[in-house]
């Protein structure tokens, strides 16, 4: 983090807020307690010039034309490695070597069955359906089927779901989870 502050002078008041450093990109004035101290919004329409989130997984700079995850730009992500790879990425924050990945496409590759009921549901969109309407339902619907690990804030739940394993194979998800 930044020693520096960021000073916003609204007529005879002025405020200090923090100015924070990214892991990537520009530094950001941290304005969270803007309303509480000024009674004021920021207007930012499009957020050209808004950070929305924090992200230990995505940095985007669309102006530059960047997409990284976890560090990686997407075109290398796409031209040298297959799903299984970025997925492992994305859960554990690094790319896996050779014996990672087999390791964790067999664990993956073992947990794959769906519910018979599941494909009902699929066969309750119509044909010509938008595909993200499709997912927002099915995955809105995971949570009926496999709500014994649906506790976000408990790491060894969040790596069940991330699985989808059977409450019983809990204890065989690759790596002790």
């Amino acid at each position: 983090m930044a020693d520096e502050t960021a000073k916003l002078s609204i007529g005879d008041s002025t405020t200090d807020y923090k100015v924070l450093d990214g892991t990537v990109g520009p530094q950001v004035i941290d304005i969270r307690k803007l309303y509480a101290d000024t009674g004021m919004f920021t207007f930012d329409p499009g957020f050209t010039s808004t950070a929305s989130c924090e992200s230990g997984l995505t940095y985007i700079d669309g102006d530059e034309g960047v997409l990284l995850h976890r560090g990686y730009p997407i075109g290398q992500l796409a031209e040298q490695s297959n799903f299984m790879e970025v997925a492992y990425l994305l859960l554990r924050g690094e790319l896996p070597s050779a014996a990672e990945l087999t390791d964790f496409t067999r664990t993956i590759s073992r947990h794959t069955m769906l519910h018979e009921q599941l494909a009902t549901f699929y066969r309750g969109f119509r044909r010509d359906a938008h595909p993200m309407a499709i997912m927002c339902g099915v995955v809105g619907a995971l949570s009926a089927f496999y709500h014994d690990s649906t506790d976000i804030t408990d790491p060894k739940q969040r790596m069940i779901a991330s699985h989808r394993p059977d409450r019983q194979d809990a204890d065989d998800c690759g790596d002790g989870v």
